[in-house]
């Protein structure tokens, strides 16, 4: 398969969730991403549910399998100068250098941008520190959670009368940091393939995570009003709510974008007296009026089925869509199980769900190449192949203490 990044070499010391998510799209569209790992400290992601079988192992964990896919494994053990040696010989050869630690953890290693930018002077370096590398919070750590909180997200997350509820999974971890900086990496590589130039790339993910609440920022600039959690609804558009349908827990979301889509809805859901109600004349009565509004909706859809209410609105042009469970993504969504759900055998885990890349580039489409690497499986490989060590050289390495 002609893969847009293939021959591209990463050098991967990104841990958690942002950073291995970062360079997934790059695996898995073509690139060489070898992940720094050590046996001593693993990824904290290996550690964390759900287990393959229920049963936990470094090598069994969903979690990280599915931000890890295409890629390799080598363990080294960066306490040691043998370590750091390995890891600057295989920069060397790399194209791409890019962590998500705190500042200063690389230069610990002696492996900063410039000094990495004097073994290879046209490197693409990437750091994705919490709260940037300058400033009075370099210090900082942080994951999605915290970040979130930080940058506002989870203030406007929940229902107004009620304290925030946060937007359920750590946000910024899956989409605002980690595709922002794949796409910045994806820039440079085009800008050096023009100019012969490398890049430093710094991705502070508090200030990436604040892409996320840009609507109420530009909000408050013009108005100088803060925005508030709204829970469902958004102020503009009427109803446009979560309602209960038939079942424990089951939901459809319906939006309504203006007058003809009321008019529409009304016909679909077979109350047409709906349109002559005062409370529902025009969107601003209905904004007034939205619980009324929501309870009145509840008397149709609570009857009927989730998927069936979705239909209904959808036939009549009317935005409206299923709250899925897990297993309602995996089993029910067609559109999901077409394009997106993929099944990969992996060593210990078996047969194992991943998500495949949400995009198909149109001539070079790209997708999981392997499953998630067992932690430290190509170490020998890649020392053989990219740094030409012989296997006794690799074995004195091992007994060292070098490869852990």
């Amino acid at each position: 398969m002609n893969l847009p990044l293939a021959g591209i070499r990463v050098t991967d010391f990104t841990w958690m969730g942002a950073g291995p998510f970062a360079t997934k799209p790059l695996a898995d569209h073509g690139a060489d991403v070898i992940k720094i790992e050590s046996m001593a400290k693993p990824d904290l992601t290996r550690l964390a549910p759900p287990f393959a079988g229920g049963r936990p192992g470094v090598n069994r964990s969903g979690y990280f399998a599915n931000r890890n896919s295409s890629k390799t494994s080598i363990s080294l053990n960066m306490k040691t100068p043998q370590g750091r040696d390995l890891a600057r010989r295989l920069i060397a050869r790399s194209d791409v250098v890019i962590n998500n630690f705190r500042p200063g953890a690389m230069a610990r290693w002696g492996l900063d941008y410039r000094a990495v930018a004097s073994l290879r002077p046209d490197i693409i370096y990437v750091d994705m520190p919490a709260d940037g590398t300058e400033g009075p919070r370099t210090s900082y750590g942080g994951f999605g959670a915290s970040i979130a909180a930080l940058c506002g997200l989870h203030e406007l997350s929940g229902d107004s009368d009620r304290l925030p509820v946060g937007t359920g999974t750590n946000y910024p971890d899956h989409i605002l940091n980690p595709l922002h900086t794949a796409t910045a990496v994806i820039a440079a590589l085009y800008h050096r393939r023009r100019t012969g130039q490398g890049q430093y790339i710094e991705v502070a993910q508090f200030e990436s995570s604040v892409n996320g609440v840009a609507a109420a920022l530009l909000a408050y600039n013009v108005t100088g009003q803060a925005a508030r959690r709204q829970g469902n609804r958004d102020g503009h558009h009427a109803p446009r709510a979560v309602l209960r349908c038939a079942g424990p827990d089951r939901w459809c979301v319906i939006s309504v974008r203006g007058q003809a889509d009321w008019a529409a809805l009304c016909q679909a859901a077979g109350h047409p007296e709906w349109l002559d109600d005062p409370r529902f004349a025009d969107v601003g009565q209905r904004l007034a009026h939205q619980d009324e509004l929501e309870a009145v909706m509840e008397t149709w859809t609570s009857g009927m089925d989730r998927y069936d209410v979705m239909a209904a609105c959808q036939a009549a042009g009317v935005a409206a869509g299923v709250v899925q469970t897990t297993q309602d993504l995996i089993d029910r969504d067609p559109g999901l199980r077409a394009r997106h759900w993929e099944y990969l055998d992996h060593p210990e885990m078996g047969r194992s769900l991943y998500d495949a890349p949400p995009f198909k580039l149109s001539r070079t489409p790209g997708g999981l190449r392997r499953p998630a690497p067992l932690l430290g499986a190509d170490t020998d490989h890649v020392l053989r192949t990219d740094l030409g060590l012989s296997g006794a050289e690799i074995d004195g390495y091992r007994q060292a203490g070098v490869l852990a």
